[in-house]
This record gives structure tokens, sequence and C-alpha cells, in this order.
């Protein structure tokens, strides 16, 4: 990396102002499209138990719709034998009006045929006996068709009553994706809201400083405050800088509720000239070392480790295009940004 050089003259530019704008829209862009995706993880986990009370829900509807055609099976079985016997009754009553003729005729000529009117009799006797047992038969089909249409009512109450519930499921899903969705944009408001006072306080303590500034939603260390070149260990210069970092993490951390998942996350950034010689091979090395160390005196001071992050961006993340001294040293950096984890 190119040492410090004195400052030149600049004509003004206004490209880096147009990188920042472009680097804080990405940048809010990932941040809610992160939003969405933890909404989407949530609202999936609330939705998959309540696919299973539906599957459970479906599968008793199943049962029920079974059980529903069995019983029109049988009922018209039922229905079939009560048609064969009233054919049967039909039949024997013809029959015995038949019979009762014949033993009329039999009556008038009783000294020619008086064998033939006992016999009369006695089938006229025994066909009273079948229409007997025929109308048994038919009260006990009449008694078994009204117990079946009771059946059918009861399943047809419980398939009613499993789409109601169906239907409740499905609006209680809805009702806790709502519930879900206002929370986490309540979450969102109240993590920016304290971001908005973490930054006003690192203001105040550092933003008169050389080499600091603020950027979007990020607070901006140039690597020259924290670190000698190609070195990714903090200067002594720079644990002044970080100790009043650490404090004021530290009050935000006492402040913001337990609820909100927060984190610290610290950004290291190098520009485009490659390292030659040295421990690091590459500049994504010295990023990501330079990030990991920062993090690692932010834990010495207190700071929970649950509550930072460290991450290495190399030369790829430029805030300035140009190869010049001054463009050199604007990308050159250590990023703070308080974001969710």
């Amino acid at each position: 990396m190119a040492l410090a050089r004195g400052r030149r003259p600049e004509s003004v530019n206004y490209w880096p102002g147009f990188v920042d704008a472009l680097s804080t829209m990405l940048l809010v862009i990932i941040f809610l499209l992160s939003v969405f995706m933890l909404a989407q993880f949530f609202l999936s986990r609330e939705v998959s138990g309540k696919d299973t009370v539906l599957a459970k829900l479906n599968r008793q509807i199943a049962e029920l719709t079974s059980l529903l055609a069995m019983e029109k099976n049988a009922k018209a079985e039922s229905d079939a034998k009560l048609g064969g016997l009233s054919a049967t009754l039909d039949a024997t009553k013809q029959e015995k009006s038949r019979l009762q003729s014949a033993a009329a005729e039999d009556a008038a000529n009783a000294d020619a045929a008086g064998g033939k009117a006992s016999a009369a009799a006695v089938a006229l006797d025994a066909q009273r006996e079948v229409s007997a047992r025929a109308l048994a038969q038919v009260d006990v089909l009449n008694q078994q068709i009204a117990a079946l249409r009771r059946q059918l009512a009861a399943i047809e109450d419980a398939l009613a009553a499993s789409e109601s519930s169906g239907k409740e499921a499905q609006t209680k899903i809805a009702d806790l994706g709502s519930r879900l969705n206002v929370a986490l944009a309540q979450k969102v408001q109240e993590l920016a809201r304290y971001r908005s006072d973490f930054f006003g306080r690192l203001r105040q303590i550092l933003g008169s400083r050389p080499g600091i500034r603020v950027v979007g939603d990020r607070f901006v260390f140039e690597s020259s405050v924290l670190f000698d070149s190609a070195k990714a260990d903090v200067t002594v210069a720079g644990h002044q800088s970080l100790d009043e970092l650490a404090a004021a993490v530290l009050d935000l951390a006492r402040e913001i509720p337990p609820d909100i998942p927060w984190i610290l996350r610290i950004d290291g950034h190098t520009d485009k000239q490659p390292i030659s010689g040295g421990p690091f091979k590459s500049n994504w090395e010295l990023s990501t070392a330079r990030a990991v160390s920062v993090v690692q005196y932010l834990v010495s001071k207190g700071i929970p480790p649950d509550r930072l992050a460290a991450a290495g961006f190399g030369e790829f993340q430029p805030l300035d295009e140009g190869a010049d001294d001054a463009s050199l040293s604007r990308n050159r950096r250590i990023e703070l940004k308080l974001t969710e984890r």
C-alpha cells in the first residue's frame, strides 16, 4: 500500500458523493431485503405449524367423506331391498285378492266344490302369513333407513364443522402473519432510533477528529487512524479512538432492550494496490485481519462478543475509483455499522 503523502490542491469532484449515494442506496436495499427474508423465515416457521393442523383436518375430512360414501352405499342397498319387498308385497296383495275372489266363488258353489273351498282357505291363510312377514321386514327396513338418515345428518354436521375449523385456521394464520409483520416493523423502527442516537454520540465524541467521518448509516475510520501501513495491529494512537468507541457501544448496549437482535459490524477495506511481501497474501486477508483486530480490541474493553461481527472486503468496495493518493487513502478504511443480527 502506498504511504500517505502530502496534500495537493484538488479540483471539486462530485463523483465521490455520487458513489457514496449509490453505496448508501445499495446498503439500504440489502438491509430491507434482510428484513424481508427474516420476516419470511418467522412467517414460514409459524405457517408450518398451522399446515400440520390443516393436514390433520384434511385427513379427518377425508375419513368422514369415506364414511359418508359407505353409508350412502348401504342406503342404496337398503333402498334396493325395500323395492324388492314392496314388489313382493304387491304380488302378495294381488294373490290375496285373487284368492278372495276364488273363495267367494267357491262359497256360492259350496255344494259342488266343498273340497276346493277348504283348500282355498288354507292357501289364503298361508298368504296372510307371508304378507305379515313381508310387512314386518318392511318395518325393519324403515327403521334402518331412519337410522341411516340420522347418521348421514351427523356426518354432514361433522363435515360442516371441519370446514368451519379449516376457515378459522386460515384466518388465524393470516392474523399471525399480520402481527408478525407489525412486530418486525416495530423492531426495525426501534433499532433505527437507537442507531441514530448511537451515531449522534459518535459524532459528538469523534466527529471533529481528522480521518473520521460519517458516510450514510456508517461511521468511517481511515486506516491511518488505527493502523500502520500494511499492518493489522491497532496502533497506540488508535487505542484512544477505539476506547471512546467502546464506551459509546457499552452505553448503547445498556439502553437497547434485549429482545432487539442488534450487532455492530466492523468492515475492513483496502485500496486496489497489490500487496508485495509481508504476512498477508492479499488485500482481502489484510482487510479481514484489521476488522478482526478492531473486534478483539472492543471485546477486551467489555463489549459482548455476540454483539460484534467482523468482515473483510479487500479492495472490492471502493468509495473512490481514482488512482491518486487521496482516492487510495479514502478507500483504506474501517467502517462501523449498527444493524440487525
